[in-house]
């Protein structure tokens, strides 16, 4: 489950963010540090996996060790849908 919560991830990444058709980012490369999204788009993505996966983000849930990269995304739609994992 975790290959395809990354895939969904990476495509509204890319037709969200990614404004060059070549333009690619590893699954651990920070989102943030590297200027792909900005706090927008951080609030953005939260509307997104709220929408996509039914889930609720908490305030003190958006920090970047949930939220920075496909990877840390990816570990946390697992932690907040076990059932699916």
């Amino acid at each position: 489950m975790a290959e395809a919560y990354a895939a969904t991830l990476r495509e509204f990444i890319a037709e969200n963010f990614l404004f060059r058709a070549d333009a690619e980012i590893a699954d651990n490369q920070s989102l943030l540090d590297s200027g792909v999204m900005d706090s927008t788009g951080v609030l953005e993505l939260i509307a997104f996996l709220e929408k996509t996966y039914g889930v609720s983000i908490a305030d003190e849930e958006i920090v970047p060790e949930n939220l920075d990269s496909i990877d840390n995304m990816t570990r946390y739609l697992a932690t907040k849908l076990p059932a699916a994992a």
